[in-house]
């Protein structure tokens, strides 16, 4: 179930993307120079499927060893004080649900689904299920 979360966790974060940072100093990313002054914002969704060299980071993986390496509940100064709260709250609500309803699956197919991507948290519209 750990795995599970923090793989659920980095698919689907609930923040898309990051209030907008104003970078201190100069510094170069992948080439880029930022210069110090300059307003960026980062894509929490992307950088969370950022390659790792195995060519499968795009993909959700509830068995995946290493998705605790993740920005879905922030970083540094930014990292969320609930970040705990929520991994137990993931944790206690997803075995309640597979115990009670051990035949859930998804209703339609993956490619059905509507992600809400102007609201605040990221998420579906609607997740039609069966059990």
């Amino acid at each position: 179930m750990d795995r599970a979360v923090e793989e659920l966790l980095r698919y689907v974060s609930v923040v898309a993307v990051v209030s907008p940072r104003t970078a201190l100093v100069d510094v170069a990313i992948a080439g880029e120079v930022i210069r110090a002054g300059e307003v960026v914002s980062c894509s929490v969704l992307t950088a969370n499927r950022c390659p790792r060299g195995d060519g499968a980071a795009d993909g959700l993986d509830i068995a995946r060893e290493e998705s605790a390496n993740h920005l879905a509940l922030g970083h540094g100064n930014h990292f969320c004080l609930g970040a705990a709260l929520a991994r137990v709250q993931m944790r206690i609500a997803f075995a309640g649900l597979l115990e009670r309803f051990p035949g859930l699956r998804l209703g339609s197919g993956v490619e059905e689904l509507r992600f809400r991507l102007l609201a605040p948290q990221f998420g579906v519209e609607t997740l039609p299920v069966v059990w």
